[in-house]
């Protein structure tokens, strides 16, 4: 436990001194879409977007947190939760533990309450190193709490959502998270909350079908896949060829589905406006 805390300390810190431009770089990184290489101190500095060609890269959840929380506003919530292993799935604990390890998460989710430009508000992130953030009993959970807590405390909620679906290894205890956390969500907004859902890459399967596509306000990052199944799937299923693009956030938008796009370096400037919206007189 003590190391886990210690590797996410140091992570949240390296991360913090990234964001105030503290880091320098010798190293070249080459995008993995274009592949044109540039400084690695460019890449730091846009938040590991390619300088070229504008490629969002994977990025943890707590790098994602200090990219947009207001220094020292983090407050870790649930964070001794951890998922179950109901149905004893073969080398199941043995990948959880595994996945810690490498991660230093204890799941795919972290929830933390936060400020940006000191207004307040709950945050979930989900991280896609972790079983590609795949949504089991821990996750859905931490959703559910979040939108309880941001309900009891009247602030409003904001969710990034990178998963991959429903978590295959606890099979139909994954699969309720989806009514879970769609009602728990239901409940919030009934009530009068505002729920900002942010689309990165990829968010499908299950997630998609449930909390993610329920938000008041829906963002999306540039280029995310965003759908339940996957565009080869679908194609296999029709016999037919998709319009170019389906499925990523910019045909999202032209088809209604997004009220904006975020490139990454804005995430902090969008949320900051919407907050204050909301703060000042209502729903955005």
């Amino acid at each position: 436990m003590n190391r886990t805390f210690s590797m996410r300390r140091d992570r949240l810190l390296t991360y913090q001194t990234m964001r105030e431009r503290k880091i320098t770089s010798v190293r070249r990184v080459k995008c993995p879409d274009c592949g044109a290489e540039s400084a690695g101190l460019e890449w730091e500095r846009s938040f590991q977007v390619c300088p070229k060609c504008g490629f969002h890269s994977t990025i943890g959840a707590y790098y994602r947190l200090s990219a947009i929380l207001d220094p020292g506003s983090f407050q870790e919530l649930e964070e001794k939760l951890e998922p179950a292993d109901p149905l004893a799935f073969p080398g199941y604990p043995a990948k959880l533990a595994g996945m810690e390890e490498e991660t230093g998460l204890r799941d795919a989710a972290v929830s933390a309450l936060g400020r940006i430009e000191n207004r307040r508000a709950v945050f979930v992130v989900l991280d896609s190193r972790f079983l590609m953030g795949s949504m089991g009993t821990a996750v859905g959970e931490k959703v559910t709490r979040a939108a309880e807590l941001a309900g009891k405390r009247k602030l409003p909620l904001i969710i990034f959502s990178a998963s991959g679906g429903a978590r295959m290894q606890e099979g139909i205890f994954s699969l309720m998270q989806m009514a879970k956390t769609a009602a728990a969500i239901q409940r919030f907004q009934d009530r009068g909350g505002l729920y900002i859902s942010c689309l990165t890459h990829p968010t499908t399967g299950g997630v998609t079908a449930s909390f993610a596509s329920l938000g008041d306000i829906m963002l999306a990052e540039p280029g995310a896949l965003i759908g339940f199944a996957g565009p080869r799937v679908i194609e296999q299923t029709i016999k037919e060829q998709l319009p170019e693009g389906f499925q990523r956030a910019e045909y999202l938008l032209d088809h209604g589905f997004l009220d904006q796009i975020v490139s990454r370096s804005q995430w902090r400037e969008v949320l900051a406006r919407l907050l204050a919206l909301h703060e000042e007189g209502g729903r955005p």
